[in-house]
């Protein structure tokens, strides 16, 4: 019998299994970033995005449609991360809107909704870019609305099925539409991700077997036995098993010994004592029922136990996890009781920072809350809430530091109602920087931010790094391995080694105009490496000022903006 309706449990496992779907090709997604640096993290940040909806979807005990969208839209805003986890949210956010007035969604009403996702998600990005996750949604939800006008009695399988087809024309499509991804040779990934989750909700639709749990974050276990203290992969045998023998045959030294080799064979955690005419024993096995029979040939069995290990262990995860949770819940609850009896300050600073040196620059410049993450992690609408929140600032700034963070951070500002929020466009660490450096206590702050945001312009940006496939952008072949030097726009450089493509990367930055060049030098590089480079900027530019901080970030051996 086919299903022409879906009601809120149906709803609720096709989104499960869609964020199960994207979960399950999230590497092979990342692996479609244009630019071929060891960060790419669009299939990361959408599986991120939608964990967070899908933690709170599969925590509702009675489902109605209520309160299956007031899951998908809150979890999916407050736990975006990245450009395409922002809009993916606001994909859901759309969507949810229109099924939230239903008990069913039909095939009018879903296609209602799509039209929904689609505006809203396109209303949240300033400059919507098609060939993008935006363009593949646009064109999945126009014929959604072709087939239901020429066809109103449309089945749902039917039209969900033409729904994904007509999603993944128009991904081979992209590559037409952003020449960038034609000469890289991939499709949009955000795009990709998208009919992922599709895909994994037409399955669930279709009542294909899906794994819909959503396992609970890992918690370290601070007390208890060792078995307690395992995590479940390494508890090798499943069974605890415990039983008293009622001798009633011979039971010497010699059977004893038999016997104990015997449970070491199916098992660990033996023991064996024997008390005149019983015999206690305990062992932890994967087949309780040879333990027994074996115990059964030397006399009749009482005080018979057998625990279930892993499900004791897996509970008991999930109380931790419970506890820890409500402890952390109480904890924010007296920060925040605080924080309300202290009077808001005038004006605070969020900066997103990565790497020990950046984060103590940001430090000696007068930012109050680092949020840890950037190019590797962005960090996620949330993230950004709970910064605003421990700032208690009238007038807060955020630096996102990254063209990957902008919206999450936009998308918080918008979710903030009791203060100013002021996101400065910053797209590097250097930006950022820069930013702090030219705010003036003396004047208001819409007047700091304008005139952040016209200094942050000045400021040009090589990041080095390697390549981790390979591919052929603009007028440069790029292989796997080759160290790229990443501008604010293009990559300026490419060659085998570090300091050559850090000088052309400079080289395609200095203009005639510039004053100051900055080298951020990160983890991977000795200090005696970064002054031996620094040396030679200077001597190529001698009218410029060339400064060296220790950066200390990850995967990029340099940062460095001239301005």
């Amino acid at each position: 019998m086919s299903v022409n309706t879906i009601d809120a449990p149906l709803c609720a496992r096709m989104f499960l299994a869609g964020a199960k779907n994207l979960e399950a090709n999230k590497e092979w997604i990342n692996e479609l970033n244009v630019f071929p640096v060891p960060d790419g993290d669009t299939g990361t940040n959408m599986t991120m995005t939608i964990m967070a909806a899908a933690k709170e979807v599969a925590a509702i005990e009675d489902m109605t449609m209520d309160r299956l969208q007031k899951a998908i839209s809150s979890g999916s805003l407050r736990g975006a991360r990245g450009n395409s986890g922002v809009i993916l949210s606001q994909l859901f956010r759309g969507f949810t809107k229109v099924i939230k007035e239903v008990d069913v969604i039909t095939t009018s009403v879903l296609t209602a909704s799509f039209q929904k996702a689609v505006e809203t998600a396109y209303k949240a990005v300033m400059k919507p870019k098609e060939g993008t996750i935006l363009t593949v949604a646009k064109g999945a939800a126009e014929k959604a609305a072709e087939l239901l006008e020429e066809n109103p009695e449309i089945g749902m399988e039917e039209l969900i099925r033409a729904v994904i087809i007509r999603a993944e024309e128009v991904l081979a499509q992209t590559p037409d539409m952003l020449p960038v991804l034609k000469e890289a040779g991939v499709v949009d990934s955000g795009g990709q991700g998208l009919i992922q989750v599709l895909k994994g909700a037409f399955d669930a639709f279709c009542g294909k077997e899906v794994d819909y749990s959503v396992e609970p974050a890992a918690v370290p276990i601070s007390s208890g036995s060792a078995a307690e203290s395992l995590p479940e992969a390494d508890i090798r045998f499943g069974y605890c098993t415990e039983f008293i023998i009622m001798l009633e045959k011979e039971y010497s030294e010699d059977t004893e010994r038999e016997f104990k080799a015997f449970l070491e064979s199916i098992g660990d955690s033996i023991v064996v004592v024997s008390d005149d005419d019983i015999v206690k024993v305990h062992v932890h096995t994967n087949d309780p029922g040879l333990a027994i029979q074996r115990a059964l040939t030397y006399g009749s069995l009482t005080k018979m136990k057998i625990d279930n290990m892993r499900e004791e262990h897996h509970e008991r995860l999930i109380k931790d996890a419970e506890k820890i949770a409500a402890q952390q819940k109480e904890k924010e609850a007296a920060e925040k009781k605080e924080r309300e009896k202290e009077p808001m300050k005038e004006t605070g600073f969020i900066s997103v920072s990565i790497g020990e040196g950046i984060a103590d620059i940001f430090r000696d410049l007068g930012v109050d809350y680092l949020i840890e993450g950037g190019q590797t992690m962005n960090p996620s609408t949330e993230d950004m809430l709970n910064a605003i929140e421990k700032v208690n600032a009238k007038n807060t700034f955020i630096l996102p530091n990254n063209k990957n963070i902008i919206l999450a951070a936009n998308q918080a500002k918008a979710m903030t109602e009791d203060r100013n929020i002021y996101v400065i466009p910053t797209t590097t660490i250097p930006q950022g920087i820069t930013a702090v450096i030219n705010y003036v206590a003396e004047k208001s702050a819409g007047e700091n931010a304008q005139m952040m945001e016209e200094e942050i312009s000045r400021v040009k940006t090589g990041q080095l790094t390697y390549a981790v496939r390979d591919t052929h952008i603009e007028d440069k072949v790029i292989h796997a391995g080759d160290i790229m030097g990443v501008g604010d726009h293009a990559i300026l450089a490419v060659g085998n080694d570090i300091d050559p493509v850090a000088e052309e990367t400079v080289a395609r930055m200095v203009d005639d105009d510039t004053e100051l060049i900055s080298i951020y030098y990160g983890e991977d590089m000795h200090e005696d490496e970064a002054e031996n480079l620094k040396e030679k900027i200077e001597n190529s530019y001698p009218d410029c000022d060339v400064e060296l901080n220790y950066g200390g970030q990850p995967i990029y051996y340099y940062i460095i903006s001239v301005e």
